[in-house]
């Protein structure tokens, strides 16, 4: 490990309340490892009955997501993304739960997102495909064992209860 701002090797060193945290020497500071934010979207339709998966370019059913930017808080990235991602406006959202995504070294915010009616617009070079499903079908095609299919799971779950 190596401090982000001056390249030092870090060294392990305790820090009350926090147990063993990296430490530069040279900047004479605690180092907390940093890692990234991301939202991601469990999509339905205006009447919650129906849930838009996308299939990836790598063959995976997964929910739409993307990472919080500099200065842009959970919500205004959840605007943004589905924008960007499927051409349609998020109409409300509700905030569900969050998951550390080890591989990525992400924090993943989950919302569940109402969405306008229209058609959908995907970027080719990100997505192959999307479809709207019932929830069970959902449940069927998404990445299963994946952090996707444990928030699709709460959110369902969320949705069979009562309309956001």
């Amino acid at each position: 490990m190596y401090c982000p701002d001056c390249g030092a090797k870090l060294s392990l060193k305790f820090c009350e309340n926090e147990g063993l945290v990296p430490y530069c020497n040279d900047c004479g500071e605690f180092k907390f490892p940093p890692f990234k934010t991301a939202v991601s979207m469990v999509t339905v339709n205006k009447t919650q009955d129906r849930v838009l998966i996308a299939k990836h370019t790598n063959g995976e059913y997964l929910l739409f997501a993307g990472y919080v930017k500099k200065g842009e808080s959970a919500e205004k990235t959840i605007v943004r993304e589905i924008r960007e991602e499927t051409g349609l406006n998020a109409v409300k959202y509700k905030y569900m739960s969050s998951r550390y995504h080890e591989p990525r070294n992400v924090l993943m915010l989950n919302f569940i997102v109402v969405v306008s009616d229209g058609e959908v617009k995907t970027n080719p070079d990100e997505i192959v495909e999307v479809q709207w499903c019932d929830f069970d079908h959902a449940l069927e095609l998404i990445n299963h064992d994946s952090v996707a299919e444990f928030f699709l799971k709460n959110a369902v779950a969320e949705l069979k209860k009562s309309k956001i």
